[in-house]
């Protein structure tokens, strides 16, 4: 990565401490969530087990920033929620993994990944029932603002924000890591209007399974490739443009894989994709509203629920949740209204495993709200918001 590079990535990464700023950080969303586990069943003709209402304190993860030049985390957060009343208790930290700002869980629900967003960037594993570190491994780029596990639980997909590179990493039986076996750097096309050069902002994987999307916002694109599930090589497929100047950070599919939301970072807006599992290829529809008015604002996150009828939207600058109902069985967004986060900067959102509540990370007032979801797509506050300094994500299992 150029000295452009790692200016961009510095001025974008620390200017969210400050009051009014418009520069941004990359993105932390929640890897195996019960709406995208879902999707996966949809998608291949046979409908999903119910997952069954858990019972007793359920474990959860706060990702944060512990470098001292704009920190303050001490690490991974530990803590639990109540599945019915929402209340969070912490039980502690896990430290030793440096400015662990996106988490995301095995399907196997043994071992945990952290990106490691340096300069020098590496992803991490964590055994869960010791919580013993399994070991880092290079991603090839600077400061990882994301990954996810293939659904077959073999590869660790992870997105270089600072290098705008994409990375593949076998897991071993433990959960551990292996060397990386593969890295792109996305060169084409050329930085959209204000970008030093590419940024990948996620590296998700199709529901049904059939190919790995990487989402890029410093050059607006959406690059579809072919995951070798032997070798762990990727071939690109096709590329999907949005609009110039959009920031494209976030993609999440609707349950019936046709379909995703794309959320554009740069002109505060969300798009409906058409989706083709055949190709991998994304067609990129017109920018929606996020509900935020005039004000200042940069969307974070879209997630979709499990039965594929609404959709929340978290809102950076405006500080609420955009409610959408969702029509055309995944082909059209209708924006319901937004309610307050009770908390500031929502960096990221996620479901619990059930659906029923949804937690958000608010970075700037170092806090994580959860929220009551019910069937007519309708959010109420669980109780005041949890403290954790620098909450960038949360990770309910």
């Amino acid at each position: 990565m150029g000295s452009g590079a790692n200016a961009d990535w510095s001025r974008r990464r620390f200017a969210a401490a400050l009051v009014g700023t418009a520069a941004l950080l990359p993105a932390c969303t929640r890897s195996g969530a019960a709406p995208e586990a879902t999707a996966t069943h949809r998608a291949s003709g046979s409908e999903p087990t119910p997952t069954p209402a858990p019972t007793g304190p359920r474990p959860l993860y706060i990702g944060t920033y512990t470098a001292s030049n704009g920190g303050g985390g001490k690490g991974i957060g530990l803590a639990t929620y109540s599945p019915e009343s929402g209340r969070i208790t912490g039980t502690g930290t896990l430290t030793g993994v440096p400015d662990p700002s996106f988490l995301a869980v095995h399907p196997n629900g043994r071992t945990l990944y952290a990106v490691d967003e340096a300069t020098a960037g590496a992803v991490t594993a964590v055994r869960l029932a010791d919580r013993a570190i399994l070991g880092s491994r290079s991603t090839g780029g600077s400061a990882p603002c994301h990954l996810s596990v293939h659904p077959g639980g073999r590869w660790l997909l992870s997105a270089d924000y600072g290098s705008g590179s994409v990375a593949v990493h076998p897991i071993d039986a433990s959960g551990a890591l292996g060397e990386r076996t593969d890295k792109v750097t996305h060169t084409r096309p050329a930085p959209g209007p204000g970008q030093q050069g590419p940024h990948a902002h996620q590296f998700i994987t199709s529901p049904d399974g059939g190919h790995v999307l990487a989402v890029d916002l410093g050059t607006d694109t959406v690059y579809s490739y072919r995951l070798d599930l032997d070798t762990g090589k990727l071939t690109e497929t096709s590329r999907a443009a949005a609009r110039p100047g959009a920031g494209p950070r976030q993609l999440t599919f609707h349950p019936g894989g046709r379909h995703a939301y794309l959320v554009n970072e740069n002109d505060d807006s969300v798009t409906v994709c058409g989706y083709a599992l055949a190709t991998g290829r994304l067609t990129i529809g017109t920018p929606q509203s996020t509900g935020s008015g005039t004000g200042t604002n940069h969307p974070a996150q879209i997630l979709v629920t499990s039965d594929g009828t609404h959709a929340f939207l978290a809102n950076r600058g405006h500080n609420t949740l955009a409610r959408y109902a969702v029509e055309a069985d995944g082909a059209r967004l209708r924006l319901l209204g937004t309610v307050s986060v009770a908390g500031d900067f929502p960096r990221q959102i996620a479901f619990s495993p059930d659906g029923r509540l949804l937690f958000a990370a608010n970075q700037r007032s170092g806090t994580v709200s959860v929220f009551h979801v019910d069937g007519a797509g309708e959010l109420r506050l669980a109780g005041e918001p949890f403290a954790s300094p620098v909450a960038v994500c949360a990770l309910p299992l």
